[in-house]
């Protein structure tokens, strides 16, 4: 198994993101730490857009691999780092995203390692319930259905399923699934999904997810027991991780 970080430097609302300083330590050490736990160092990649990342990347001594600023997804970033490296089609490749400092590396291994296991499934992912009526309303909060098998069957911003004949979803009458964004793939899969124009369901979603989908490509999808800590999109998000470390130090 492979993990690969996607570490983009122009972030929209947080320029520098991956360089953001955590107790003495850039972002992109924190989450590499977090990622070494899960496999082998030797076997994790961060998949750079700028040398200010590749040089913080050695400082630190992880293994940097430079890619295209041009990238519209992580997904192609990693993409590149597989032909680039010249990965065999069955490896698994984990997505592990550069502003994730606290995930579990437990969670890592699961969703590479249901992969590995399942010679159905051409991705894995997961998901955990929700426990709050106004989870299951935020569209920020991407909700999925499974089938009977764990396999995915759609994801969306939209309440589903749909609860017929109340007006507010009832979180202790159905166990509606929060996605978890960690993503494991073969690399024939990656090849695929790259070559691969989006679909319209995709676009209206604003899912990358649901290409795969739409193609019919199988996602298992592992069921945790609680969601991980959030990633850092903002300042604020920034600030609130940067506590969370120092309360733990």
């Amino acid at each position: 198994m492979k993990i690969v970080i996607p570490a983009r430097y122009a972030s929209t609302r947080l320029p520098g993101k991956p360089l953001a300083d955590i107790a003495g330590k850039p972002m992109i050490a924190h989450v590499w730490a977090r990622a070494c736990e899960a496999t082998p160092m030797a076997d994790v990649y961060i998949a750079a857009d700028d040398e200010r990342i590749l040089d913080a990347v050695q400082a630190f001594g992880g293994q940097g691999v430079m890619t295209s600023a041009d990238h519209p997804s992580g997904t192609d970033r990693i993409a590149e780092v597989a032909s680039t490296l010249g990965w065999a089609d069955d490896e698994i490749v984990v997505n592990v995203q550069g502003d994730e400092p606290l995930i579990p590396p437990a969670l890592i291994a699961l969703v590479g390692e249901g992969l590995a296991a399942d010679q159905k499934a051409d991705m894995a992912t997961a998901s955990t319930r929700i426990m709050v009526t106004e989870d299951v309303l935020n569209p920020n909060i991407v909700k999925v259905v499974s089938d009977a098998f764990g396999y995915a069957r759609y994801f969306s911003r939209s309440v589903i399923p749909h609860m017929r004949g109340v007006d507010v979803p009832d979180v202790t009458k159905y166990a509606y699934q929060r996605h978890i964004g960690i993503y494991a793939y073969k690399v024939s899969t990656l090849k695929t999904l790259t070559a691969l124009p989006p679909a319209e369901v995709e676009e209206v979603e604003a899912l990358e997810q649901l290409r795969a989908l739409h193609h019919g490509l199988t996602i298992r999808v592992a069921e945790i027991s609680e969601a991980p800590p959030h990633g850092v999109d903002t300042e604020a998000d920034l600030n609130a991780v940067r506590k969370l470390v120092g309360a733990n130090a």
